[in-house]
């Protein structure tokens, strides 16, 4: 059986979710567990409500839709997150959730029965933006990240990930867990990259997910005045990080043409004109579909900053923040999204994710299956962000039908 979404619903929902947390140049500010977080979720819930499924928030505040099936069976998953970057797009993430929830109307508006129950889920703060690591939602409920742990993890200002929860009413009563066996998951994303622009392709079939590592290095040198303090008497911070810098970004030549390595973040104390800075953070992030590579990657990384530190004369500490093994996504969840492609007429390509997913965590769950949207130039995590219309169709039809395939529709 094959079904069409209805495309104006569709499309109405995508702009009410944008217009929740958005900034003026078309963006989105929507970070986990804030205020506009609170208000999104509010949003989606009274969605779920209006579609006749039954609402479920468990402890880590991942909220679920589901609608029963014929027979007591396993649960096909599907869904995403409505968490955004800081000054984010306003497709990377809810896409996912909303066509999702788009299939499920559909769904129920044509009468369509299906063997196995289907279940939608909103995530809890998987871009980590907030609070780090990222994909914790996931993380907790497949079992990946300690509950504990995570509700510890703190904030900038010091605010807690249990706090926050409870602060916007999202700390749900329900354990952070499966709870049941579930038969498969599906999750629809941008693609975040330029391949199925490049191929001319409307729809990406995923076959799995790089392995990464991220991490924080502090170099702690001589905080001093800038005029009297002699070149050979400073300890200085940021040039022992600058110096990592550039190590960094030479890796991928290195180790190979699909290995990507990012310094995103980097800060200085005491940050002012005249002051050699005392402190310098920074962070890496490397990515190769071989863990092997990743694990590589970063021991050069640590050997690069300590021979930077030594050079320099400061001290050096590190943290690693997140490792993610490398995932191969199910053959029966790959084939079922490349069949809906098919019956739809679609031109689609088959690609690995160069970017972590919630699917990544739930691969150690159930079989495990993602499509791409097609991102105009590649952009992300950016206002300029965009997938057109069509496009978001696309994918959310072949969604919608592999969804189907794999739930059993009669």
């Amino acid at each position: 059986m094959r079904i069409d979404l209805d495309r104006e619903r569709f499309e109405g929902t995508m702009a009410e979710q944008a217009a929740i947390g958005a900034t003026d140049d078309g963006g989105l500010d929507r970070l986990a567990l804030t205020d506009a977080d609170r208000e999104v979720r509010d949003w989606f819930v009274s969605k779920l409500e209006a579609a006749g499924l039954d609402v479920r928030i468990d402890a880590m505040g991942n909220t679920f839709g589901r609608r029963e099936g014929v027979e007591e069976e396993r649960p096909v998953l599907v869904g995403s997150h409505l968490d955004s970057q800081p000054k984010g797009g306003i497709y990377d993430g809810p896409l996912g959730v909303l066509a999702a929830l788009e299939c499920l109307r559909t769904v129920e508006d044509r009468g369509i029965e299906t063997t196995r129950p289907i279940e939608i889920v909103n995530w809890t703060n998987e871009e980590g933006s907030r609070f780090q690591p990222a994909m914790m939602g996931s993380g907790v409920w497949a079992g990946a990240e300690n509950l504990e742990e995570v509700y510890a993890t703190t904030d900038r200002e010091n605010k807690s990930v249990e706090e926050e929860l409870d602060r916007i009413g999202y700390l749900g009563e329900t354990p952070a867990e499966p709870g049941r066996e579930y038969d498969a998951y599906l999750e629809l994303h941008i693609e975040q990259g330029p391949l199925l622009e490049r191929a001319e392709a409307q729809v990406g079939t995923v076959t799995g997910v790089v392995g990464l590592s991220w991490g924080e290095l502090v170099f702690r040198g001589e905080p001093n005045h800038t005029g009297p303090t002699p070149m050979h008497l400073r300890g200085d911070a940021l040039v022992a990080a600058s110096d990592t810098v550039g190590a960094i970004r030479r890796l991928p030549t290195a180790l190979g043409e699909r290995t990507v390595a990012t310094v995103g973040s980097l800060s200085v104390v005491p940050d002012s004109v005249n002051v050699i800075p005392g402190e310098a953070r920074m962070t890496w992030d490397v990515r190769d579909p071989e863990d092997s590579v990743v694990e590589t990657a970063r021991e050069r990384v640590l050997a690069e900053a300590r021979a930077a530190a030594e050079r320099e004369g400061v001290s050096l500490s590190h943290e690693d923040r997140l490792h993610v093994s490398s995932v191969a996504f199910a053959d029966r969840c790959i084939e079922a999204v490349a069949a809906a492609t098919e019956a739809c007429g679609y031109d689609a390509r088959r690609l690995p994710s160069g970017a972590g997913h919630d699917a990544t965590h739930l691969a150690g769950v159930c079989d495990t299956g993602m499509v791409f949207a097609v991102s105009e130039e590649g952009i992300s995590h950016s206002p300029a962000e965009y997938t057109s219309p069509e496009d978001c169709y696309a994918a959310a039809n072949t969604l919608a039908n592999a969804t189907l395939e794999l739930a059993g529709s009669e």
